[in-house]
């Protein structure tokens, strides 16, 4: 069974939103569902600080022994931070998703968008 935390925004694409101790910032990452499907994690390839994406755009990639596949934005935002552990580490999204293997962080552009995402009791019926 995936662990899915209750405090979490969720994507229909296996994204999470984590909020951070500043507000409006938030970090991204896939799911613990999504590192579990895709298997043994690679290769992570993640934006720059200071990029910008509008919801569901795809702001980098993720190879795993078993498939390569697009990272979307869950919300419109700027970058602040990328996770540049991944590059050396990148099984981290296989052991901590939602710790040490986030992947960037994101500076909301709009407040209203974490209203179109998925609570944990939602994204868990999704992937049931």
């Amino acid at each position: 069974m995936s662990e899915i935390p209750d405090s979490l925004y969720y994507t229909e694409e296996h994204e999470y939103l984590r909020e951070t101790e500043t507000d409006g910032e938030y970090f991204v990452g896939i799911t613990d569902y999504a590192q579990g499907e895709l298997g043994d994690v690679v290769f992570v390839e993640l934006p720059g600080v200071g990029d910008t994406f509008s919801k569901m755009d795809v702001f980098g990639t993720i190879e795993a022994v078993k498939a390569v596949s697009d990272l979307y934005a869950p919300v419109s935002g700027e970058v602040v931070a990328v996770n540049d552990a991944l590059e050396d580490d990148p099984a981290l999204v296989n052991g901590d998703p939602y710790g040490e293997g986030w992947m960037i962080r994101i500076r909301l552009a709009d407040r209203s968008e974490l209203d179109g995402l998925m609570s944990s009791t939602d994204y868990l019926a999704h992937i049931e």
